[in-house]
């Protein structure tokens, strides 16, 4: 009794004080004490790690100041973990360790991370290519372009098809921000040989100084975010910010520029912030010139919550959005975590299903409680349609449709069954989960087909007239406007057939856009913050109304 009194003393000990960078080497020689008493024989890999740094560094410096500086400065530090050990790995361990508490939602986090860890295992960054000094001034105009004052259009920035798609984490203070930037970074497989971590307030700072230099030497008409951008992506191919956010004017100018540059340089972007990317740069100066910047890092990065949620089930909400593009690794999990999520494993494990519409079978690969999974060619590449999908909304209250692809005018035939989907999911209140090859402001145009249409809209002089975007939330309104695309433009195109395929497709991407919200997403599932089971039963009790009239 005295002896297991003793262990659990020392274990706190070590624990206390391992947080503490001063007091590491007086835990760790407790807890080798403590290990040669009662038998251990492993150390914890956070204890090899301070061990193997001290090493390195000799005697008279502490193993981890130099990381410290690291943080402080934009840095560059020559990576190399040969045993490719990843976050979840690292997790595990401490949680067998008691140095942490087994956190469902905290491990789904982890499970991200783990994900893009492993994605990062098969990715090689491009070489990066300066742009010279001469593309970065602007072009002279025209005499017609400078007596119309027209703008000379710009290139569209282009991103690596491979890059992996990087993770935008956000939570309160106490979230375990920081712990978790720290297992991502410290286990990043063998092949990134070079990465960056660095608070955002300093970077910014580094950026503005490399900004100045470089106008001043070659003049302030220069677009120099592009070339220092190539000059940080030079010093790695992962960027760690640590606090993202954005309070100066002078940033918010600039960011979205750099962020895509940097990415088209195959950077991988990693961040933490204690705000939802909707929330940064609130009330500021010329706010309106941001958004561009926040509707990249929700395109281009995961968007993932560390603040927990939990319905009436004690399960926690899945940290990221219910959409996710592209069809990498990541999604395969998002589209999982959804199901278990919207279904019930434990009463309802996962099933094949069969239903019957006028004499018709209908077959469900997957589905469990109120939940129905299904790949898009098992659901839009048969002959289905309306009353099909009236048939599994009365059934299933959430769907999980993964390997969405994009459409072009070659698969309108694709297009007009998804859109009617979507109609029949939105009007029955239901859940919709999506993995996409593509953002959704594409999945019915092409890249190419965009570009089409803007050149019509140009030659029409119709891109700044936005007032037919009546059929267009907020959400969508701002990444089309970010393009100069106008839904006036879109249905002036040859994309589409005739006044009713234009309306619905403006109708799917306001309704796409609705279902991805945080209310619409909460909305019945008995979220305690919400009200918990009564929330739930009183969703139920409207819905089933809802469905008396729909019959």
């Amino acid at each position: 009794m005295q002896l297991s009194s003793c262990s659990t003393s020392l274990q706190y000990f070590v624990h206390k004080f391992r947080r503490r960078s001063h007091f590491r080497p007086i835990a760790y020689f407790c807890a080798a004490e403590y290990r040669r008493a009662f038998g251990a024989t492993q150390r914890p890999r956070s204890q090899r790690i301070w061990l193997n740094r001290r090493r390195c560094l000799g005697a008279g410096q502490s193993p981890w100041s130099s990381s410290l500086r690291n943080v402080r400065a934009l840095a560059t530090v020559q990576h190399s973990n040969p045993d490719n050990w990843g976050p979840l790995n690292e997790y595990d361990e401490r949680v067998q360790s008691r140095q942490l508490k087994e956190d469902e939602h905290q491990r789904e986090i982890v499970q991200n991370l783990n994900d893009l860890h492993d994605m990062l295992k098969d990715y090689r960054a491009p070489e990066v290519v300066h742009p010279s000094i001469d593309s970065l001034k602007p072009r002279p105009r025209s005499f017609l372009g400078s007596f119309f004052n027209r703008k000379p259009s710009q290139k569209r920035t282009q991103l690596p098809p491979n890059l992996p798609k990087g993770l935008y984490m956000f939570g309160d203070v106490g979230s375990g921000k920081t712990m978790l930037m720290d297992m991502f970074y410290d286990t990043l497989p063998h092949n990134v040989t070079s990465k960056t971590r660095i608070h955002f307030h300093n970077f910014m700072q580094d950026v503005h100084k490399r900004l100045h230099a470089m106008k001043t030497k070659h003049g302030t008409d220069l677009d120099a975010v592009k070339y220092v951008a190539a000059d940080i992506a030079e010093k790695g191919s992962v960027l760690c910010f640590d606090e993202f956010q954005c309070t100066d004017v002078a940033d918010a100018m600039i960011l979205r520029g750099l962020l895509e540059a940097l990415m088209s340089h195959g950077v991988v972007l990693v961040t933490t912030s204690n705000r939802h990317p909707n929330d940064l740069y609130k009330n500021g100066i010329q706010r309106e010139s941001f958004i561009p910047c926040i509707n990249l890092l929700k395109t281009s990065l995961r968007v993932l919550n560390l603040d927990s949620t939990t319905d009436y089930r004690k399960i926690p909400r899945p940290p990221s959005g219910v959409y996710h593009h592209p069809l990498d690794r990541a999604a395969v999990s998002h589209a999982d975590k959804w199901f278990r999520f919207l279904g019930d494993f434990d009463r309802d494990p996962p099933h094949k299903a069969t239903h019957q519409v006028w004499g018709r079978s209908i077959d469900v690969p997957k589905a469990s409680g109120d939940a129905a999974m299904f790949t898009f060619d098992e659901i839009m590449g048969r002959a289905t349609g309306a009353a099909d999908y009236l048939e599994l909304t009365r059934t299933y209250h959430a769907f999980i449709i993964t390997h969405v692809p994009g459409m072009t005018h070659h698969q309108r035939d694709l297009a007009r069954r998804f859109i009617t989907f979507i109609d029949a999911v939105y009007e029955s209140r239901a859940k919709l989960v999506l993995t996409t090859a593509v953002p959704l402001f594409q999945l019915f145009m092409s890249p190419e087909e965009v570009d089409e249409a803007l050149a019509d809209g140009r030659k029409k002089g119709s891109l700044e007239d936005a007032k037919d975007h009546e059929n267009v939330d907020d959400v969508m309104r701002q990444m089309m406007d970010d393009l100069g695309m106008s839904m006036s433009m879109f249905k002036s195109s040859s994309m589409f057939s005739g006044d009713e395929e234009r309306f619905a497709f403006s109708r799917a991407l306001s309704r796409l856009s609705e279902m991805g919200s945080q209310e619409w997403v909460e909305r019945g599932l008995g979220m305690e913050h919400r009200g918990g089971l009564n929330e739930k039963e009183g969703w139920q009790r409207v819905r089933s109304r809802w469905r008396e009239d729909s019959m």
